[in-house]
């Protein structure tokens, strides 16, 4: 049988969209797989999609608006752990839970310590082994955990090495710009002024930005303060120019309502330590930074 010239070309067209169709349902040869990174909260886990950006999936063990100090590893973590090509975590004995689970799960992939490299505050009497963990509290340290982040990446896939290495200098950048403004809004008040917050976790960002931070409780979360803590803060707040009181996103607001009824003292917002917020400014490293630095000075620069 001989096919006229019209039915050939409408067969060749209707095969050729039919190619066109198949290959459009296929994933791309050439697109390369993304990095499966785990971070132990959600703080590094911002940092390491700032630094990663499309090359890089990142799950969050411990979620925003969450409490690293007492939380549990679940069987699903030990999954996701065993699936990860990169493990980031901050170290100085903050996920003390940390090394078991890797060990439970077998992970064999790489590990990044975000604050290896880092000269830790000594902050004595808590369950910290001696140093302050909160590294990230301020900016220039922060630095170097993006820094560790990059290197661990530029490592695990080296493909894409100069993506890791361009986004973390323009992520450097912006962490230098909010750096300068928060620098610049804290400026304003005054140097013996303290505040009062859930847990001792702003240490680096008084060192950093030039403020006094008092808290009921220790480094961890995990125990309420004693009535002679309480005592001794009352006392302080009556004797020192303590201003205001600050809830914690991640932590009770029991203890400060205390305070705040005792003292008479106003509580004057919300401050982010341990965990990103799960929206709005807070919910990136920057944006918490930049939120905390707006409601300190919104309370105490008058």
């Amino acid at each position: 049988m001989r096919l006229t010239s019209a039915f050939r070309h409408a067969l060749a067209l209707a095969l050729s969209a039919t190619l066109f169709a198949t290959l459009a349902l296929l994933p791309p040869a050439a697109a390369a797989a993304e990095v499966r990174v785990v971070a132990s909260f959600s703080i590094l886990a911002d940092m390491a999609r700032q630094v990663g950006g499309e090359h890089v999936e990142v799950t969050s063990l411990i979620g925003t608006d969450s409490d690293a100090h007492s939380y549990s590893p679940s069987p699903g973590d030990v999954r996701t752990l065993s699936r990860a090509d990169l493990v980031v975590f901050n170290g100085l004995n903050f996920e003390g839970w940390m090394e078991r689970l890797l060990k439970t799960s077998d992970y064999q992939g790489r590990k990044v310590v975000a604050t290896e490299g880092i000269e830790p505050l000594k902050h004595a009497g808590h369950d910290h082994g001696g140093a302050d963990p909160h590294a990230w509290q301020d900016m220039e340290r922060a630095k170097t955990y993006v820094a560790n982040i990059r290197d661990a990446l530029v490592k695990a896939d080296g493909d894409n090495a100069a993506a890791y290495r361009a986004n973390a200098d323009d992520y450097l950048a912006r962490l230098d710009e909010a750096d300068a403004d928060i620098r610049q809004r804290l400026e304003a008040i005054a140097d013996d002024t303290a505040v009062i917050t859930g847990h001792a976790s702003f240490g680096y960002f008084a060192q950093g930005y030039g403020l006094r931070f008092l808290a009921p409780q220790g480094l961890a979360t995990s125990a309420a303060p004693s009535a002679a803590r309480m005592a001794e803060l009352i006392e302080v707040i009556e004797t020192q120019n303590v201003r205001a009181l600050f809830y914690e996103n991640m932590t009770s607001p029991n203890t400060i309502d205390q305070l705040a009824e005792e003292s008479g003292l106003p509580i004057a917002g919300t401050l982010y330590a341990d965990a990103l917020a799960s929206e709005g400014e807070a919910a990136s490293y920057i944006g918490m930074m930049r939120h905390n630095a707006r409601v300190l000075h919104r309370a105490l620069a008058n």
